[in-house]
């Protein structure tokens, strides 16, 4: 079953093609701007598609018209795109269909051209969205308060009210669910209810918590951790590596790798040799710190989907740690010549059914 993703590069369409890489082990088709940019050119990239999931739409725009367009354009695109050739599409659709705003009366409009064409349509209308990655003052009010507290400004709240939230890797599982059944449906999944103040002091004391000394706070419920990592994901990577101090004495020294405030976690340690890399994977949810005690190394990482490596040298003359953003590829090299010691921690305790654990390189092949 090919799968194409649209709006594959923004918030929710890279978390659903994380997942379905992860989980399912297919890469989607990508469709972004560009490819509904070039009606021939979509065509042609959904010639051989058997599933759409239709995630591309305009939440934010200058103007109510280009809102409320916006979103039917996008849908009358892929119908145009499809024609008369029966495909399973599965339609990321909004609990605001039901009212009558822009953003609702352009989404509503999108699932009836949707429902015209040939095949079968999942209509999945989703609540109110978090998660790693969104886009400040775009996707949520916790992408713009997780921005703005990890860069250490204070957002103000108005109007506190409850809001149910769904992270965006269960949005994805739900939407990969639906294009795998393959049925004509509406699915409601709900989101778990949270206050917007409740929400902000939470990243509050996260940022209390981790920016400064990296103590890994209590992230021993769903939700707290499903939070922790979308406020990493906002302080990435600009508030890293994170340094550690060196406690000596007439003894010796003494360095914290970890100190967790709630929930599971294990320790490991490893020595590597020269020019020996361990890692080459990424996670969906775990957190994973590594904190080089001797020797030379460099930590690479590359966010999936994307090109980009970054590169962070690290050493044991200046213990530092970083901890690994959930859905970027990373490894680490021994770049020096003697053995590298290297301590590990994960807030998971090593589950062999479910290790979220997926294997990939983070320097990707040239393509032949």
């Amino acid at each position: 079953m090919t799968i194409a993703i649209t709006g594959a590069r923004g918030f929710l369409g890279w978390h659903t093609a994380c997942r379905l890489l992860a989980t399912r082990g297919e890469e989607p088709v990508l469709l972004g701007r560009e490819e509904f940019g070039d009606p021939d050119g979509l065509t042609k990239m959904l010639a051989d598609v058997h599933t759409v999931i239709h995630i591309a739409g305009v939440n934010r725009a200058e103007t109510d018209e280009e809102i409320e367009q916006g979103n039917i354009a996008l849908a009358q695109s892929l119908a145009d795109a499809l024609g008369e050739r029966p495909v399973h599409v599965v339609y990321a659709s909004t609990v605001m269909v039901d009212l009558d705003t822009p953003y609702g009366r352009g989404k509503s409009r999108a699932g009836e051209i949707l429902s015209a064409l040939p095949g079968t349509l999942a209509t999945v209308e989703l609540p109110n969205l978090f998660g790693e990655h969104g886009r400040p003052a775009y996707n949520s009010f916790i992408a713009t308060f997780a921005h703005e507290v990890a860069h250490g400004r204070q957002p103000s709240v108005t109007g506190d009210r409850q809001i149910p939230l769904l992270h965006a890797q269960d949005a994805a599982e739900v939407l990969l669910s639906a294009a795998e059944v393959r049925e004509d449906a509406t699915i409601r999944p709900a989101g778990e209810p949270h206050g917007i103040s409740e929400v902000l002091d939470m990243l509050n004391e996260f940022h209390a918590t981790y920016a400064m000394t990296g103590d890994i706070p209590d992230v021993s419920s769903k939700f707290r951790l499903d939070l922790f990592n979308t406020y990493r994901a906002a302080l990435w990577p600009h508030g890293y590596p994170i340094m550690k101090p060196v406690h000596a004495d007439n003894r010796g020294e003494l360095i914290e790798t970890v100190r967790s405030h709630g929930g599971q976690g294990q320790a490991y340690v490893s020595s590597t040799k020269p020019g020996q890399t361990r890692g080459e994977h990424y996670h969906l949810r775990k957190i994973e710190r590594f904190v080089v005690f001797k020797g030379e190394a460099e930590i690479k990482l590359r966010r999936l989907f994307h090109d980009e490596v970054l590169a962070f040298r690290v050493s044991g003359d200046q213990p530092a740690h970083l901890d690994m953003p959930t859905m970027w590829v990373h490894n680490i090299v021994n770049v020096g010549d003697e053995d590298v010691i290297t301590a590990f921690w994960a807030d998971q305790l090593l589950d062999p059914v479910n290790p979220d654990q997926y294997p990939m390189k983070v320097v990707q092949e040239a393509a032949q």
